[in-house]
């Protein structure tokens, strides 16, 4: 473990992308059942950026940056029993530092990666697969049949969902916010697109001849929750699960009556992966998809020390696909 080869990305304080810069990275001993991963690739995801800001509070500050990678083991710490060094491994809910080219990671967060899929690929899929998972099967439940809105469907998450949708029966209306974006989604498998500017509510009902979707997700947030409960048909179920545009705040239980006894579910994936079998037959589950022909999109790869351009273009709303860093 060459001292120059050694090096992650921290921030000192909250704020734009400009906050993060390269630091020398100390590899401390390891802790009971901890693993020491040589990252390979790096998953950069829209979580990094609310701890980066201040939206999730990091334990203290500097901190490190990152719950995603994948690579080799190169170290085990005592009482590590379940891998060994030369392992391939994968890992989405460590703790943050994953920006680094090395990683502790305890043993129950890592995943055996198969030998057919490569790093990039796990970097940039597994968190967004397994939340792909989770919410069509977990979350909810929609059928063969079905129609659901999808915000940011040319995105990471969203292009995998168009493709998993597809495979399932299930037709995926997906918002993205322009006419490339929606080329992408429908070449992924959306049933159709609707641009981020139109009447996006009014757009929905036209075409499920005024019902509604049975199911929307939206990882957007604040600017799009009201267009969310607009689209989503009477007894509907909406999923918003992530911040994008700020967090969705001041909702009166009334207006979900107003729009149609409306259910409303804000999931966190780390509590549908919290133990070990749960976190892994998920993953063993999205490798299978991934076998079975489910593309994941890499929008973009920057090296380690340039993970404050990674969050300009991830924040910028031009990205489609994954973005992964390279130690």
């Amino acid at each position: 473990m060459n001292v120059h080869h050694r090096h992650r990305t921290v921030f000192r304080s909250h704020g734009a992308p400009s906050v993060l810069e390269r630091a020398p990275l100390a590899l401390e001993p390891l802790a009971p059942g901890q693993v020491r991963v040589r990252n390979q690739a790096v998953g950069v995801n829209y979580i990094d950026t609310y701890f980066r800001s201040g939206l999730y509070p990091p334990p203290s500050l500097p901190s490190g940056l990152g719950t995603e990678g994948a690579g080799t083991v190169v170290e085990l710490g005592p009482g590590t029993q379940e891998f060994e060094v030369g392992d391939r491994v994968a890992y989405v809910q460590s703790a943050l530092g994953a920006y680094a080219t090395y990683h502790a990671v305890d043993q129950q967060r890592l995943v055996r990666l198969p030998a057919d899929i490569d790093f990039t690929t796990a970097a940039g899929g597994l968190l967004k697969g397994l939340t792909v998972l989770c919410l069509f099967n977990q979350v909810s439940r929609p059928q063969r049949g079905d129609t659901v809105l999808f915000h940011a469907a040319a995105g990471g998450v969203g292009l995998l969902a168009c493709q998993y949708a597809r495979r399932q029966g299930i037709r995926l209306i997906g918002v993205v916010s322009s006419a490339a974006k929606a080329a992408q989604a429908k070449q992924a498998g959306a049933w159709a697109t609707l641009l981020a500017d139109e009447p996006i509510a009014e757009r929905t009902r036209a075409l499920t001849g005024g019902e509604g979707a049975r199911f929307v997700y939206d990882s957007v947030g604040r600017s799009t929750w009201n267009a969310s409960l607009g689209a989503t048909a009477a007894r509907g179920h909406l999923i918003s699960f992530g911040n994008a545009s700020g967090p969705v705040e001041n909702v009166a239980l009334a207006e979900l009556a107003r729009a149609g006894s409306l259910t409303v579910s804000r999931p966190m994936l780390f509590d549908y992966i919290s133990d070990s079998a749960s976190l892994r037959a998920l993953a063993e589950t999205f490798f299978q998809c991934v076998r079975d022909g489910m593309a994941v999109h890499i929008g973009a790869t920057f090296a380690l020390a340039e993970a404050e351009r990674a969050h300009v273009l991830l924040e910028s709303r031009k990205a489609t696909g994954s973005i992964v860093l390279i130690p």
